[in-house]
C-alpha cells in the first residue's frame, strides 16, 4: 500500500518549513522570516510511532494575488492539495485568524479528506488559550504547537497518524509491476500501445499527455505483468502548471508500488542531467532498474554503435555501472519485448540470496586482497557477513571499529561483491556493526 501524502499547507510567514524540518528531523527546507521563501514543494518521508508517510512542503498560500511568484506558488500548493491524502493547515497563534486563512478554510473545506488545523508559534499559555479563536474557521479543533522548539509536537503527531487510514498491505502476487518512468515525450505511451496492441494510451507530440499513473496489464510467454504508465519528469524549476505538479507526484506514488522500474531516454538526445536525477530517486528508493534507450530507430548502425553509446552513458553514471541498457523502438516495435526477460533478470537479481558460508569465503579473499587501511592506530577487522534481507538486498557486516570504515572503503566491498555475485540492476545497501563480544572492549 502506498504512504500516505501528507500536504502541509498555510499562508506565507506562519511556519510551515520549520514544522516540515521538526517533523522529518533534517533542514530540508529553507527557513527565514521573509515571506516566500519555500516555492518549490519540498518532498521527504516521515514517521511517527511505527507509521510512515510522505510529507510535502508547500509555499506560503495566496489565493487571489495576481503577482506571479505567488501565482506559480499558489499553483503548487494546489497541486499539493488536490494529490494529497491529508492536509496539515498552518495557522499563527500570535496573529489570530486572518482574511487569508479564512479564504485558504474555505478552499480545504471542499475537499473531501482530513485537515489538521495546527495553531503554530503557540509556545506560551496564553496563546494556547487563544487558538479557540480558530475555531471560527470551521474546522476541527486547532492543536497549540510551537515548530520551532517542539512544543506540543507529539500531540500534534499523533492525532495526524489517527486520521490516516489503517495501513493495509497488498495481497502477494507473482503479476511483475513495472513502472515505466521518463521525461516527456520519449515514448512512454507509444511503448505502452505497441504492448497493448491498441490506442489505450493518447501519444502525441506534446510533452505531458498522459496525466495520470495507470496500471495496465500485459502478458507475455505465460506471465502477466502490470505495467504502471506514468506521466514525464521534469526538473521543478521547469513546472509551471498544476498539471505537471501532479504528474510529479503520481510519479513518486508509480515508483513506491513498482517491483522494477524502466527508464526510457531518447537516443538522439542521450543521458541528460535529469535523467541523472531520476536514476538518483530510483536508486535512493530501493528498486531495480532497467535502462531503455527508445527511438534506436533513428540512430542504429549497428552493435559497435550499441556499443560505444552504452560506454557513453556509464561514463556519465560511473557509480551505476551495474544498471543493464537496452535499445528499441517502441515505434517500430523492434527489440521491444525484450524487455521483459531484462524485467525478470533483475527481478530475480534483487530476490537472490547469497548463503552465508559463501559470503564469508567471498569476504575472506576479498580482504586478503585489500585490507582496511588503519585509523587512528587502530587496526580494523572484517569478522563476518550475512546478507539480511532482499528487495534491495542489504548485508551486514560485523567489525571491530565499524565507525572508522572509509567511504573509499566502502565502495570496494561494494564492487567487489558485484563483481562477485552481480546484482545487476539492483541498489545494494551494505552495513557496518559491532560484534557483540567486542561492544564492552
Amino acid at each position: 500500500m502506498p504512504l500516505p501524502l501528507v500536504a502541509i499547507v498555510g499562508r506565507p510567514n506562519v511556519g510551515k518549513s520549520t514544522m516540515f524540518n521538526r517533523i522529518i528531523r533534517d533542514r530540508l527546507s529553507i527557513t527565514d522570516d521573509q515571506p516566500g521563501v519555500t516555492r518549490d514543494r519540498i518532498y521527504s518521508k516521515g514517521e511517527w510511532n511505527g507509521r510512515e508517510f510522505n510529507l510535502i512542503d508547500t509555499g506560503g498560500y495566496v489565493p487571489k494575488s495576481e503577482d506571479l511568484i505567488e501565482t506559480m506558488v499558489r499553483e503548487q500548493a494546489e497541486a499539493a492539495i488536490e494529490e494529497a491524502d491529508q492536509i496539515i493547515f498552518i495557522v499563527d497563534a500570535r496573529v489570530g485568524p486572518t482574511d487569508l486563512d479564512r479564504e485558504i478554510a474555505v478552499r480545504l473545506l471542499k475537499q473531501d479528506k482530513p485537515v489538521l488545523l495546527v495553531a503554530n508559534k503557540a509556545d506560551n499559555p496564553d496563546l494556547a488559550i487563544d487558538v479557540y479563536e480558530f475555531m471560527n474557521l470551521g474546522l476541527d479543533e486547532p492543536q497549540p504547537i510551537s515548530a520551532a522548539n517542539g512544543l506540543n509536537l507529539a500531540d500534534m503527531l499523533d492525532r495526524l497518524t489517527e486520521l490516516m487510514p489503517e495501513q493495509v498491505d497488498e495481497p502477494e502476487s507473482d503479476k511483475l509491476k513495472i513502472a515505466i518512468l521518463g521525461r516527456p515525450n520519449v515514448g512512454k505511451s507509444s511503448l505502452v500501445n505497441f504492448l497493448l496492441g491498441c490506442q489505450r494510451q493518447i501519444v502525441t507530440d506534446i510533452p505531458g499527455t498522459t496525466r495520470d499513473a495507470v496500471d495496465l496489464a500485459v502478458r507475455f510467454e505465460d506471465r502477466e505483468y502490470i505495467l504502471i504508465d506514468t506521466a514525464g519528469l521534469r526538473r521543478r524549476s521547469r513546472i509551471k502548471e498544476n498539471l505537471e505538479y501532479f504528474m510529479t507526484l503520481r510519479t513518486i506514488k508509480a515508483l513506491e508500488r513498482c517491483d522494477v522500474a524502466m527508464l526510457l531516454i531518447e537516443a538522439q538526445e542521450g543521458l541528460l542531467n535529469q535523467d541523472v536525477q531520476i536514476i538518483n530517486q530510483i536508486m535512493k528508493a530501493g528498486k531495480a532498474l532497467v535502462l531503455c534507450v527508445n527511438k534506436w530507430d533513428l540512430i542504429d548502425a549497428g552493435q559497435d554503435m550499441a556499443d560505444r553509446y552504452r560506454q557513453a552513458i556509464y561514463n556519465k553514471i560511473p557509480t551505476y555501472r551495474f544498471i543493464p541498457i537496452m535499445f528499441m523502438s517502441a515505434l517500430t516495435g523492434r527489440k521491444v519485448m525484450r524487455m521483459f526477460k531484462f524485467m525478470q533478470y533483475v527481478d530475480d537479481e534483487q530476490n537472490k540470496r547469497i548463503k552465508t558460508s559463501e559470503l564469508n569465503k567471498f569476504l575472506e579473499k576479498t580482504v586478503a586482497r585489500k585490507h582496511p587501511p588503519a585509523v587512528q592506530g587502530k587496526h580494523i577487522r572484517l569478522l563476518y557477513i550475512t546478507q539480511v534481507d532482499i528487495k534491495p538486498p542489504r548485508f551486514i557486516i560485523f567489525s571491530n571499529f565499524p565507525k572508522l570504515i572509509k567511504d573509499d572503503y566502502q565502495r570496494y566491498l561494494e564492487n567487489q561483491l558485484r563483481d562477485h555475485f552481480k546484482f545487476e540492476g539492483v541498489p545494494i545497501k551494505i552495513m557496518f556493526k559491532l560484534r557483540k563480544s567486542d561492544r564492552n572492549d
